[in-house]
């Protein structure tokens, strides 16, 4: 259980590169939750968010390229120092 929690925390922390990897704009997504584009900037820069803000920011940006690079994350996250990209592990294992 203390995983989830680690994770969650870790979401949180990375959410502005989160949002940024989606491709969105800040204004798009203050909008969508309802916030001032000027709070969410400064909210963004932060990195203040309220579990409700980033339940309804995972919900807007969630799509695959944002979970695996969250999943990237996590991993570097729980093996720090020299990680390999699965790309690069697959051409190793080819060899």
């Amino acid at each position: 259980m203390l995983e989830v929690v680690e994770d969650y925390l870790l979401l949180k922390k990375q959410i502005s590169l989160l949002i940024k990897k989606s491709g969105y704009r800040n204004e798009f997504i203050a909008k969508k939750i309802g916030m001032a584009p000027t709070y969410f900037a400064v909210k963004k820069q932060r990195g203040n968010w309220s579990d409700n803000e980033v339940k309804k920011i995972v919900q807007l940006i969630d799509n695959e390229e944002v979970a695996n690079y969250f999943d990237t994350i996590r991993i570097e996250n729980s093996f720090p120092g020299n990680v390999v990209a699965s790309s690069d592990f697959e051409k190793i294992m080819k060899w």
